[in-house]
């Protein structure tokens, strides 16, 4: 029998979510609510290797160091508790960020895969991955990314530093990765699919400076699917 599949991060009624079922396994194992705060929502379909989550708790009944075991034996086997530890008082998982890592996966074969085609994006036509890793290297820096967020986005500034930008090829999958300070929603998707249309030579890689400058949401590529994204690495 198959697991209900999850909707994304965010505790949402009737629905099932990450931040629900872990706040439901620690009510289990600690006897108190809690609300779990994290250092960013990922929606549905995105993947997360390293989502970092605190809560306060009164309760000292588990040892610290029991607390991931004691948690993944209440929780659905599509969410493993990596880790558990003590933090200050001070300790915000989503205001004390430094910068998050993200990585959208491509497969760039003709059929795909049927195994991993929920955790990458099949595009069959051949991309040209020497104009992508020219092309990404433009997003370095400070920018105003205005025109890589979806619709609707509510962050007060759309300014963001890009600390480090790569395309590299595995196989058949190319990887785009990408570590800021802070995404918008939607920005690494958008970026994604901004790089492919590089790669199959719909914008040149020169223009990508002139793109970002425009602020013109409709001169950057397409937004990639969900279910290739990935949330690498996030460090305080």
């Amino acid at each position: 029998m198959m697991e209900e599949s999850l909707i994304g991060w965010q505790k949402q009624p009737n629905n099932l979510n990450i931040q629900g079922e872990i706040e439901r396994a620690i009510l289990e194992i600690t006897g108190e609510e809690v609300d779990l705060i994290a250092s960013g929502r990922t929606d549905r379909g995105v993947h997360a290797f390293a989502q970092v989550a605190n809560f306060k708790i009164e309760s000292e009944r588990l040892p610290i160091e029991k607390f991931a075991i004691a948690l993944n034996s209440k929780l659905k086997n599509s969410i493993r508790i990596k880790s558990a530890e003590e933090v200050e008082e001070r300790f915000h998982s989503r205001y004390s960020v430094h910068s998050k890592t993200y990585r959208y996966v491509i497969n760039n074969s003709e059929f795909g895969t049927a195994i991993f085609r929920e955790f990458e994006y099949n595009f069959p036509i051949k991309l040209e991955i020497e104009k992508m890793k020219e092309a990404v290297k433009y997003f370095v820096g400070e920018h105003d990314f205005k025109g890589f967020k979806a619709s609707g986005t509510s962050s007060k500034s759309s300014v963001r530093t890009i600390y480090d930008a790569n395309v590299y090829q595995d196989g058949d999958r190319i990887n785009i990765e990408l570590t800021g300070n802070g995404f918008l929603y939607n920005m690494v998707r958008i970026i994604s699919g901004t790089l492919l249309d590089v790669g199959i030579g719909k914008i040149k890689p020169e223009e990508i400076p002139e793109i970002i400058e425009s602020g013109d949401r409709t001169r950057a590529g397409r937004t990639l699917p969900a279910h290739g994204l990935y949330l690498v690495k996030v460090d305080y």
